[in-house]
């Protein structure tokens, strides 16, 4: 049946005309499907009603050629021929409701003229239709190119845009944007185009894109989300919608194990949006953080960072950080608030005090550097690489001098037996006593741990026991095997450090050390002596893969000296006079040492061999071959990684 009225009643008035009607002979209408002869019926395929007809009674057509639109469901529906030829019947009107299967037309197969075939709708792929117009305008509020003043500001400080340092991050063209339509949750009492104007991506830019896919044969292990603050956007606040923002991506970052990196240059929290609720009921701490130990989290700062943006940053693994930050929990505001005092911005939380306490693990100079050192970072976390260059390994047979009193450089024997260029130093100005960093060994990727002889003849105190306490557990957590070079001439004595809990302090790297699930390889540079050297390599020296030592390495279980005062003591006690005393001392010190050194003490068999220093890499690398796969992980191996 058909209704010829648009009147919204109709439908009723034809439901009451139908009732009214004897319909007790009526039969079901049969559709007549014959046609003139010789022609092919065109047939309805679905239930609607005919909207248009775009063609007359002997038009010729051409296959795929729209005839009729037909609307079902509220949606409309071009109907084509899939052959050419000529219209000899049209069966419908406009406004005909039809079944399905019904005919609409009949055609007669032919050959068509050129004229016909230019008739048939031939797509301009490069016409911009006005909705994709309109949408095109719409997002053209996010780009830097119509936000001159925005961009002139960050110019004025020297600084990149959020969407610059994403861009330069990823691999060009990969990056996609997870909601840059959002504008700010302020609409009580702000206007849609003042807040697309003002507040474009609720002042944050998050997606997904690839990292370091020259590097790799696949981009599974170049994948990775981008999530930037935006300080030009209510200085880089953070917003109802933008926490909205981010719980989506970093959902996604839980499920589907995506590295993540964070730009989070901004103010906290921020004040005036719509149906702000009472704050703390905000999920995006708990999602972020539910993501530490289960993919690589990279947080990156420039300029101020304070309350919840830097709240975010501290659960990161590492924070990189340019010259001109400060970094802190609480803002000037917030200080002054609270009756602390005032400061100005770059008084609370500047890099003089915290890099060298551990809270920022990397310094760069700029946003240029941070990207770069960012980018190798990740390349850590994604795998081995095919192209890699060593050393003269003939070097490190140089590097430590055979006086046993003179000092070297640590630094210079990690360079060495590293790939060229390989060497990512965390945490360089923190916890001095012990170098922690990522290298790689024939491209491949690991953790290494180093004591410093310059700081404390490299003993062992608390700063260097968190540090390298924490670095082993990030390794870990994903599957990174470390090196240990030891030096070490034991932990640190005296009151002064035991002031620091040094006890408590100390215990971490042994109870981290002792429960590695990774492979660690020992290599024993010079000194050996007591808890202090067992500490570097999980309690004992049978905990590695490989423990082997180079020739310069000597073995005690203290400092020779002490060891000889105690053990003899009765000895000397006996002897009259103190020089008879002073030659036993020297003799038995002379003799300890020499006990004491590699090619000696290697005959007991607490290590594995001492070997020539240039073969060093030669065991790493094959320590790394004999490693069975690593499984892959369905969970996390450890609840979080400790941010300290």
């Amino acid at each position: 049946a058909n209704l010829t009225s648009r009147d919204p009643l109709a439908l009723f008035a034809y439901d009451q005309d139908v009732k009214s009607q004897d319909n007790s002979d009526s039969s079901d209408e049969q559709v007549e499907e014959s046609g003139p002869d010789g022609t092919v019926p065109v047939k309805a395929p679905l239930q609607g009603t005919i909207l248009s007809i775009n063609i007359s009674q002997n038009d010729e057509i051409v296959a795929g050629q729209p005839l009729l639109v037909m609307e079902a469901m509220k949606m409309e529906h071009t109907i084509s021929s899939e052959i050419s030829g000529i219209i000899k019947q049209i069966t419908m009107n406009e406004g005909d409701t039809v079944k399905e299967g019904s005919p609409l037309f009949f055609i007669e197969e032919s050959e068509v003229s050129s004229t016909a075939q230019s008739i048939a709708e031939t797509i301009d792929l490069d016409h911009i239709r006005d909705d994709l117009r309109e949408l095109n305008e719409r997002r053209s509020f996010i780009f830097d190119e119509n936000r001159p003043k925005a961009v002139e500001r960050r110019r004025n400080k020297n600084q990149r845009t959020a969407r610059e340092n994403i861009y330069d991050l990823c691999d060009d063209e990969t990056f996609v944007e997870i909601g840059p339509l959002v504008v700010a949750s302020q609409k009580s009492r702000r206007t849609d185009e003042w807040l697309r104007e003002n507040s474009p991506a609720d002042g944050l830019i998050g997606g997904m894109g690839t990292v370091n896919s020259h590097l790799f044969d696949s981009d599974e292990q170049s994948r990775v989300l981008a999530v930037s603050y935006d300080y030009t956007v209510f200085a880089g606040t953070q917003g109802k919608k933008n926490h909205y923002k981010q719980d989506r991506i970093y959902e996604l970052a839980k499920r589907f194990r995506l590295p993540i990196v964070l730009f989070g240059e901004g103010g906290g929290g921020r004040p005036g949006d719509d149906g702000s609720g009472i704050g703390m009921d905000t999920t995006t701490f708990t999602t972020w953080s539910q993501l530490s130990g289960l993919v690589p989290m990279v947080g990156v700062v420039s300029g101020r960072c304070f309350a919840g943006n830097t709240a975010l940053v501290a659960c990161c693994d590492v924070i990189i950080a340019t010259e001109d930050t400060t970094l802190a929990m609480g803002g000037p505001a917030m200080i002054e608030a609270g009756g602390i005092g005032v400061y100005t911005p770059e008084e609370v939380g500047p890099l003089s005090f915290q890099v060298p306490n551990g809270v920022v693990d990397i310094l760069v100079k700029d946003e240029a550097e941070a990207v770069e050192v960012t980018q190798k970072y990740l390349s850590y976390f994604q795998g081995p690489v095919d192209n890699w260059e060593e050393h003269d390994q003939r070097e490190l047979r140089h590097i430590v001098p055979e006086n046993r009193k003179q000092i070297y450089n640590m630094r210079d024997v990690i360079e060495t037996i590293a790939d060229k260029d390989s060497v990512l130093e965390i945490r360089k100005d923190f916890g001095i006593g012990i170098y922690t960093a990522f290298v790689r060994i024939e491209g491949k990727p690991m953790g290494l741990i180093a004591n410093n002889p310059h700081h404390l003849a490299g003993a062992i105190d608390s700063d260097a026991s968190d540090k390298a306490a924490r670095f082993l557990q990030l390794c870990d957590a994903f599957d990174i095997p470390i090196i240990s070079l030891m030096d070490c001439p034991g932990l640190m004595v005296g009151p002064e450090v035991e002031k620091t809990a040094l006890v408590r302090h100390c215990g971490r790297l042994f109870n981290t050390g002792a429960n590695l699930s990774v492979p660690m390889f020992g290599v024993i540079v010079r000194k050996a002596y007591g808890l202090g050297v067992q500490a570097m390599c999980g309690g004992s020296s049978m905990v590695p893969f490989f423990t082997i030592a180079w020739p310069t390495a000597e073995f005690a279980g203290m400092a020779i000296e002490g060891a000889v005062k105690l053990a003899y003591r009765r000895e000397m006690e006996a002897m009259e006079t103190a020089e008879e005393r002073i030659n036993f001392y020297e003799e038995m010190v002379a003799s300890s040492y020499e006990r004491a050194k590699a090619i000696n003490a290697g005959s007991l068999f607490g290590i594995d061999d001492v070997i020539d220093p240039a073969d060093t890499r030669k065991w790493l690398a094959a320590g790394l071959r004999s490693l069975p796969p690593t499984p892959i992980r369905t969970e996390k191996k450890h609840a979080y990684i400790d941010t300290w």
